[in-house]
């Protein structure tokens, strides 16, 4: 095994000189994919695992799913080429890799409180067959001192190996591609020799140079307070959108927000919630050090209550086909992940009567256990009978929507529901659509 401890940027300074590298993801979501494909591109071996054996399947058969069409078909590539495997036998995969990147995250519970116990025990299964000289990276969810208290806890524990010596522990903050604008691509650990390391290879990775932090709990607080930031931008953009409607004026004709930085972070929505742990987290944190954080609270609350208004402005949109929402038929177009403000709006339509089907173009293939609503495999399959359509998120496929056609498909009068500002409202209305939408205050009566 390559003394990855003491590594030299010569020594990872070409695809092949990589290529004697065996890099483990641990965890098969989005973002492990998304590294996966960044260390294969750069020459690395690359093999993932997860104790979910059904995400395990679909990777070794190339059924992957990326928000970027492009680097989907790259990632299958690979997987063809046998440069990206993948296995169930974490521990095999684990005992052969110089690097191991860890992208499970910790969750939360019924009551928004962080369970750590899912990634305390594939940590446990980590350390049992982690190699002395190797390098692991936790590129996941952390609240202040999760690494050190957790993560190293659990590793040296099992391994009995002790981090900083025997082998590397160093956190890589998760970005989305908005926390990137506000935060660049950093790497942070305790000790020298896991900073540098760490560094090295991502930036191998990467190809571009990353801030190398010597204190953990920094990072940890950086990337909590970045998606913080983000979390309350969402709540200010719902608050105003809703202004708006009152006011009849749509909010994307506001002049300020044709600046391109701040319609991104001045987007009203109740699907892009990607901020949603970690300022659950951060409020936990403060709780822990007897401190109470007054914004991030009420941003919470702004975010959830714009799913309770999403639910208002859809009834409306029905009632005024003289129709209601029980027993109405009700297509959802894009992400609701299990705990947002989306998958709260989809409960809130089941609860009051309404028969829900979901279509999201990133996930049609690959469902997850714990949707609320199940997932239809085609667009014109969930939409076929429908009373209404809600456009939750603005993913690339839902703004090129055939109005035409969608209506078509819809019992009428055909009610859509537009939360992500991708369809104009003199364009629905012609169709014969009637239009609602968050911000969009300027529909016909």
């Amino acid at each position: 095994m390559p003394p990855v401890l003491h590594l030299t940027p010569e020594e990872v300074g070409s695809p092949e000189k990589r290529g004697k590298y065996a890099v483990t993801l641990v965890g098969c979501g989005q973002k492990a994919l998304a590294h996966a494909l960044a260390f294969a591109e750069a020459g690395f071996r690359v093999t993932c695992t997860d104790v979910d054996q059904s995400a395990v399947k679909r990777l070794s058969k190339g059924n992957v799913q990326l928000d970027d069409r492009q680097a989907e078909a790259k990632l299958k590539s690979f997987t063809r080429k046998e440069q990206v495997n993948a296995t169930s036998d974490l521990k095999a995969a684990v005992s052969k890799a110089d690097i191991v990147v860890f992208t499970v995250y910790p969750k939360l519970d019924a009551k928004k409180r962080v369970d750590t116990s899912e990634v305390e025990s594939v940590c446990r299964q980590v350390g049992s067959a982690l190699q002395r000289g190797s390098l692991f990276v936790y590129a996941g969810l952390a609240g202040l001192g999760f690494v050190e208290g957790v993560v190293r806890e659990k590793l040296e524990d099992t391994s009995g190996l002790k981090a900083g010596q025997d082998f590397g522990l160093a956190y890589y903050p998760p970005l989305d591609g908005t926390q990137e604008a506000a935060v660049k691509p950093a790497v942070a650990a305790d000790d020298k020799y896991s900073l540098n390391a760490a560094a090295i290879i991502l930036e191998a990775a990467m190809g571009k140079a990353v801030i190398k932090i010597p204190n953990v709990k920094v990072a940890e607080l950086a990337s909590l307070f970045a998606a913080v930031k983000l979390d309350v931008e969402t709540a200010l953009a719902n608050e105003l959108a809703m202004f708006c409607e009152a006011a009849r004026i749509d909010y994307t004709e506001i002049p300020f927000l044709s600046n391109e930085n701040l319609c991104k972070s001045l987007a009203p929505s109740i699907s892009d919630e990607t901020n949603r742990d970690e300022t659950l987290l951060l409020l936990e944190n403060a709780e822990n050090l007897s401190m109470k954080l007054r914004i991030p609270v009420i941003a919470r609350q702004v975010n959830d209550d714009t799913a309770r208004h999403a639910l208002n402005i859809t009834q409306d949109a029905l009632r005024s086909g003289g129709k209601t929402l029980r027993r109405a038929r009700v297509a959802l177009f894009g992400a609701a992940e299990p705990g947002t403000a989306a998958a709260l709006f989809a409960e809130m339509l089941q609860a009051k009567g309404a028969k829900v089907s979901r279509y999201n173009p990133r996930a049609a293939n690959n469902p997850s256990a714990e949707e609320s609503v199940a997932l239809k495999k085609t667009l014109n399959e969930t939409v076929e009978g429908t009373d209404c359509v809600v456009v939750l998120s603005g993913q690339e496929q839902l703004k090129r929507l055939n109005l035409k056609k969608l209506h078509a498909l819809m019992k009428s009068p055909a009610a859509l529901v537009d939360l992500a500002g991708t369809v104009e409202p003199a364009k629905a209305e012609k169709e014969g659509f009637v239009y609602r939408g968050l911000g969009r205050g300027t529909w016909k009566k």
